[in-house]
């Protein structure tokens, strides 16, 4: 074979070997940045905490005396120790099976992190006997609103929050106020779930 077709076929090879190298490289650099970009938009995942109550049991029926039948007295919740860095405790209970739209029942905020309880009773008054502030229900009251469902049997999701700061919300905010405050300051939450029903 003449040299001058030896020297064509390495040059080929070469061109070809270079060509699979460089594709190579923009596939591992296209998949590192796709990596990268995907790890960026994943947000840190949060703690679970146990949230329980002595008066009911998860998903059971809450007890009249804590509703609008009965002496509409806030109930006892108990939580285990929240994350590293928490500085402020919050709480919503809400209804989502209102009719309409979600209705709140309780709104605390500014519960200090070292407390596993609240008693029940809560009196409607500021600051708590422990530290806290409440905020405003849906029945435009300061603190606890007991459940009072139309018809049917209602949910009632009490939400506890672990956040890396105090709010230093005035009394009586909103839920919403103190949703928007809370915005990227979670670092756990527990759930507890009570359904009601008017006889």
């Amino acid at each position: 074979m003449p040299k001058s077709m030896d020297r064509r076929v390495f040059l080929r090879k070469s061109v070809n070997l270079l060509g699979f190298v460089g594709l190579s490289l923009v596939g591992c650099s296209s998949a590192n940045h796709d990596s990268t970009s995907t790890d960026s938009q994943t947000p840190s995942d949060t703690t679970t905490m146990n949230l329980e109550s002595q008066a009911f049991d998860a998903n059971e029926m809450i007890p009249s005396q804590y509703t609008c039948d009965g002496e509409e007295i806030s109930p006892e919740l108990h939580w285990d120790a929240p994350p590293t860095g928490t500085q402020s405790l919050a709480l919503i209970v809400d209804d989502p099976d209102a009719p309409g739209q979600t209705f709140v029942h309780w709104v605390v905020y500014d519960i200090p992190p070292e407390t596993r309880q609240l008693p029940q009773g809560i009196p409607a008054q500021e600051p708590l006997p422990k530290g806290g502030t409440q905020g405003k229900n849906d029945f435009g009251n300061l603190g606890y609103g007991g459940p009072c469902p139309p018809s049917g049997i209602h949910r009632y999701f009490f939400k506890l929050y672990a956040l890396d700061r105090t709010l230093k919300l005035d009394a009586g905010a909103t839920k919403q106020q103190l949703q928007a405050a809370m915005s990227g300051h979670i670092l756990a939450n527990g759930e507890l779930i009570g359904r009601y029903a008017r006889t």
